[in-house]
């Protein structure tokens, strides 16, 4: 039994994915600790501050499956302290003359730290790839859906023709920008901690820095220019970057959330055979993908505020924030990837109903055109007294129940010469309203193809 959704044998898979989980639970962290210590064994015996014999025990001890966590937990809780459960632990399955070598002159934050730097490194991975997998669906959906002329929508309300290519092409240019956050943010963010005490790492006389740059590079780590036991803006950034990936997944699902509701049904998500969507309802489709995307976000948002919390830490070290992050780090992990599974999926199988789209817009009687017409009756006037003619037309047409057509022939467009007809006639069609939708659809579908060539 757990306490916590992302490890739930119920409704885990709606919080967390398998593979990021294993980095989190307690082997795989433990794992991580371990891999760091064995690296820091190495790095030391390079240095001559270890004896090989002894880094190489460690390393080939540095296994979790030879560790009893129950008997780690149990000595974590008696001493109150972070790691030296699991030190003890690890120096009795080592033979004596190894054992003293074991974690030798560092400190919790060196471990720990360090892990923080390699579990981003593999979840930066994870979202780098699910990034990319969206940002395929979504450039899909815009080369397909180019000219596919629906209503655009301004403060909830139709405006102007747009296609759903085009928005689709918004969509994927946020996620190429996330790409290049994630790529800008790894030099920054995947760097060794290695500082002792205080992060002057005095307890090896003289070798510290060499020490430092041996010990990142067995983990294929940064080195720091200095230790950032207090500095926590590399954890805070990459919580922030969580959030922000999620924040523009939770836009995409709010979109189809809306999209989807049966008296606009421009789109609709997969829908399993068997899925329910209300057991009191037997009717109910739910939006449970594009919903979840949202609450996702929501989240990792909540998370991100705690790590920015972080940034404010005290002398050399402190373990406010940095306790702090042991919780949002691994959920805003967990979450991030759930909601990049989600959103892959939802777009993935996103069904457009491109008929539905065009009703709609042709529901509106033409007032979605209203700019087109104030645009060409300008030429004739001026913008402003344009739009007054415009506007008094439109509002009165909307009371009346007629169309924009209507309203501006009553209105007297043609019999005061503002526009002829033919031009009133080219003005309502939304086919000449797109402006440059397609073209920037294509630059973004070329865009994709040069990224991935």
């Amino acid at each position: 039994m757990t306490a916590l959704p992302p490890d739930s044998g119920l409704y885990g898979h709606l919080w967390s994915t398998p593979e990021l989980r294993a980095l989190f639970d307690d082997a795989g962290r433990t794992q991580g600790w371990l891999d760091v210590l064995a690296a820091l064994a190495a790095a030391q015996a390079s240095r001559g501050l270890v004896p090989v014999e002894a880094a190489e025990s460690i390393a080939a001890h540095a296994d979790v499956s030879l560790l009893d966590l129950d008997l780690v937990a149990a000595g974590t809780r008696a001493t109150g302290h972070s790691t030296l459960g699991l030190i003890r632990s690890l120096r009795e399955v080592l033979p004596a003359d190894a054992a003293a070598w074991v974690y030798y002159g560092a400190t919790v934050q060196d471990v720990t730290d360090t892990w923080t730097a390699l579990v981003m490194r593999a979840v930066l991975d994870v979202v780098e790839r699910d990034v990319l997998r969206c940002r395929t669906a979504t450039v899909r959906l815009a080369a397909e859906h180019r000219d596919t002329v629906m209503c655009g929508r301004t403060h909830g309300q139709p405006g102007l023709p747009v296609t759903f290519g085009f928005k689709a092409a918004v969509w994927a240019d946020e996620l190429d920008r996330h790409l290049e956050r994630l790529a800008q943010a790894r030099p920054r963010l995947l760097v060794a901690q290695l500082g002792g005490a205080l992060g002057t790492m005095e307890f090896w006389d003289g070798e510290g820095l060499a020490l430092l740059e041996a010990f990142a590079a067995h983990l294929g780590l940064g080195v720091p220019v200095t230790p950032w036991l207090t500095a926590r803006d590399r954890v805070a950034e990459f919580t922030t970057l969580l959030a922000l990936v999620t924040g523009t997944l939770a836009k995409i699902g709010n979109e189809i959330f809306e999209l989807q509701r049966p008296e606009i049904g421009e789109v609709s998500e997969p829908f399993t055979p068997g899925q329910v969507g209300s057991i009191t309802m037997p009717h109910k489709r739910n939006p449970e993908l594009a919903e979840h995307l949202d609450t996702l976000a929501r989240v990792v948002r909540a998370d991100a505020g705690i790590a920015l919390e972080g940034l404010v830490a005290l002398h050399e070290r402190d373990g406010r924030g940095w306790k702090a992050e042991w919780l949002v780090l691994p959920e805003s992990s967990l979450l991030t990837g759930a909601a990049l599974d989600v959103a892959a999926r939802l777009l993935e199988g996103l069904q457009v109903h491109a008929d539905r789209m065009r009703s709609n817009l042709d529901a509106q009687l033409g007032y979605p055109m209203s700019e087109p017409v104030m645009r060409r009756v300008s030429e004739r006037v001026g913008k402003h007294r344009a739009h007054d003619v415009v506007y008094a037309a439109a509002i009165a047409g909307q009371q009346r129940g007629v169309d924009l057509r209507t309203a501006l022939v009553d209105a007297g467009i043609l019999r005061d010469g503002l526009l002829t007809e033919a031009e009133l006639d080219a003005a309502l069609d939304p086919l000449q309203a797109l402006g440059v939708a397609g073209a920037v659809v294509d630059r973004v579908v070329a865009s994709h193809h040069g990224a991935v060539a």
